[in-house]
């Protein structure tokens, strides 16, 4: 984190507890019939005003993490793992990037081998336009 300061970039935290089934497969055929456990955050006052002040200045932010993304949608960069097929977090990267590019960089990290889940191999995301 420090080497990241460093550059200028600045760090700010929020907290999501998460929720028992996020990692669980979807089973649904329809996804509006897939039930999902609740989830509560906590967006600091300061990391709120932080975050204005970077979008204000036409700044970007980045989530490090689903996790953080679903706490704060207003991303515009994604770093995350890959996350297992028919999984809601593969949904919301989904969303969050594009289902093309998704499937896209699924194909590619299939094809050479990548790792996935946890402590699988990271991809950088950008937003869909």
């Amino acid at each position: 984190m420090a080497a990241i300061e460093a550059k200028g970039v600045s760090t700010h935290a929020v907290t999501l507890h998460v929720g028992a089934g996020t990692f669980l497969p979807v089973k649904a055929d329809d996804t509006a019939d897939h039930k999902m456990h609740s989830e509560w955050g906590e967006v600091s006052a300061e990391t709120a005003a932080a975050l204005n002040a970077v979008r204000a200045a036409g700044g970007r932010i980045v989530c490090v993490g689903t996790t953080s993304l679903r706490l704060f949608r207003a991303a515009d960069v994604l770093m995350t793992n890959f996350h297992l097929p028919k999984s809601t977090l593969f949904m919301l990267v989904s969303a969050f990037a594009g289902l093309e590019t998704m499937k896209a960089a699924y194909a590619h990290a299939v094809k050479d081998g990548y790792r996935f889940y946890s402590y699988g191999d990271g991809s950088l995301l950008f937003r869909a336009a």
